[in-house]
Parts: structure tokens; sequence; C-alpha cells
């Protein structure tokens, strides 16, 4: 049996090394998959693990393997480095007759192996992209990110405030114009008074919380938010008198890139839920405490629905060019 090894970081794996990944895959009858880590890596290693995981679950001649990098030493010139490489891989995976790589060290390791070297689009003129780059401008090389790891660097943005602001309308409307998906407050679709128990707002929470996640695994580069667990925690506070943990805990579940904390100079609209409207100003100054008690950075937003909208894709542009 002819067994492959390729190696890399795969920080994150993009379309460049799944063309690797199976192209090796035709050259032997085993595949190893090596994904080495540090805990310094700036992408989580066991997440970056179950990507690969996931790619290649249907591909059973390729195995993924995960080991520390703990061996090797960037101050030595090549022919030494992947000399300490190849003595680490030999007692990690035994015998390995074929090496595919696209870097120019590939040879030199294959050499160390006493394995057969394969070459595999070494200038990336099939796949003209890196893992830095991709780190670095994610919206930019979008296309060559895999569904699974796109969720990864989904831009999350909240609106958040008291009721009446303008904020459902706004994330559905901004969904449609960026062809992403929003995310309602869960809440309405749960309840229909303000009549509601703490084992409500549970569910609440944890329902807000899936919906994020799963709203994230198919979101086109930006995730529009109407709400978040502050809110939750807010109003429950305010009708219940208390706040169960679980609140807490699953905010933590969930981070923001961007709050925009709406303002209450837009007209109130009665809606059957909302009941709160001669306490607006309060509810404004409570909303904004709670983001500056957690250090969260924020842009207000005011003025009418136009100047809102304007505002925000002025933002949003400007994040889809920086890539």
């Amino acid at each position: 049996m002819k067994r492959g090894l390729v190696i890399g970081k795969f920080m994150p794996i993009h379309q460049g090394h799944i063309a690797l990944i199976q192209f090796a895959a035709t050259q032997c009858d085993e595949l190893i998959v090596s994904m080495s880590y540090t805990d310094q890596d700036p992408v989580p290693h066991q997440l970056r693990y179950s990507w690969i995981q996931h790619i290649f679950e249907n591909d059973h001649n390729i195995k993924p393997a995960l080991v520390k990098d703990d061996f090797d030493d960037e101050s030595l010139p090549w022919p030494e480095r992947t000399k300490r490489w190849a003595s680490f891989l030999k007692k990690q995976y035994g015998v390995i007759q074929v090496i595919v790589s696209s870097e120019e060290y590939g040879a030199m390791l294959a050499d160390h192996l006493g394995a057969i070297h394969s070459s595999f689009d070494q200038r990336r003129i099939r796949n003209p992209v890196s893992a830095s780059l991709i780190r670095e401008r994610p919206f930019l090389y979008w296309n060559f990110i895999p569904p699974v790891v796109r969720p990864y660097f989904v831009k999350k943005i909240c609106f958040y405030g008291p009721e009446s602001t303008g904020k459902s309308f706004m994330s559905r409307h901004l969904a449609q114009i960026y062809q992403t998906h929003d995310v309602p407050e869960v809440a309405r679709e749960m309840i229909d008074s303000n009549a509601f128990t703490l084992d409500d707002v549970i569910k609440i929470g944890h329902a807000q919380t899936d919906r994020v996640v799963q709203r994230s695994m198919t979101a086109n580069r930006i995730l529009f938010c109407d709400t978040d667990l502050i809110t939750t925690q807010i109003y429950c506070r305010h009708y219940l008198g208390t706040v169960p943990d679980v609140l807490y805990e699953l905010e933590k579940k969930i981070t923001y890139d961007q709050y925009f904390l709406f303002h209450i100079d837009v007209p109130w609209v009665a809606d059957g839920l909302r009941d709160l409207h001669d306490q607006r100003a309060d509810m404004f100054t409570l909303f904004k405490d709670e983001l500056v008690k957690r250090k969260l950075p924020f842009i207000e937003i005011r003025g009418s629905y136009a100047q809102r909208e304007n505002l925000l894709r002025d933002y949003c542009d400007h994040l889809l060019e920086r890539g």
C-alpha cells in the first residue's frame, strides 16, 4: 500500500488546499493530511481540524491527523529545518512513500523521508490565494473559502436599543440589499404578550442564540441581527425583576463584531407588545449603560430612517471594500 502525506497549518483550509489534497489522494492508496498547530495560532486548532474532517468525511482514503508543532525551528535554513520535520514525521507516521506539496521545501522534505515528491500548482495559478491573505481580507477571497469555513469570517452586526427605533425593519432591509440573512427578534415568534415567565425567557434566550448560529452558517459575509441576549436580559429584569444566570452564559456564546445603538428620535409605533412609550429615554440610557459596562464598542445611529440607512450602508460598503 502506497502512503502519501500532505502537511500544513490550514489556517484556514481553502480551495487551493482542497485541490492539492484531492490531487494527492490520487497519488497513493492512503493519504495522511497532517495539520500542525501551536498554542499561539490566530485560528483555534480544534476548529481548523474540524473543518478538515468535515470536508473529507466521505473520502475514506484521506486520513486527517493533528499534531502539535513543538519540533520546528524557523531560524534554521530550509535543509536543516526540513530534516527536523522529517525526523518527527517518521516517528509520527512511519513509512511515507509520497510527499505532495505546492511549496519549495516539499522536495527537501521528501528527500529526508526517502519519498517521492509530487508538486502541485506551486505558482498558485489554479487557486491564486493563501491562508494569510484570507485571514487579512476574507471578503476579497470569499469564493476561495469553503462553505464550512465561511461562518468563522462572517461579520455579525447587532442593531441594538429600545423598542420602536427601526431595528427590525433595518435588519430585514439591509439583508435584502446585501443578499444575506438577518436574525429577527425570536421572542416575537414565541410570545404574544408581555405576560411571560422566566421559563419563557430562558427558552427565548436559547432560541435567539441558536438562530444566530444557524443563520451564520449560510450568511453572505455579513449577518444583520435585530437583537441580542443583553436585550433579553434588560426586558427580563424590567418585567420580572430578575435575570436567570443562563442568559449571561448564553450571551458569551455569540460575539458581535459591531453594535449600532439606535436612538429614540423617530416616532414610536404601537404593535401590541410595545408598552414603554413613556419610558423611552430611560430605556435608551439603560441600553447604552449595558454596552458601556461591558466595554463593548458601539456606534450611535440617529436621524430619519433614510439617514440611518445611509450611515449603515456606508459602514457596510466600507467593510466589504476592505475585504
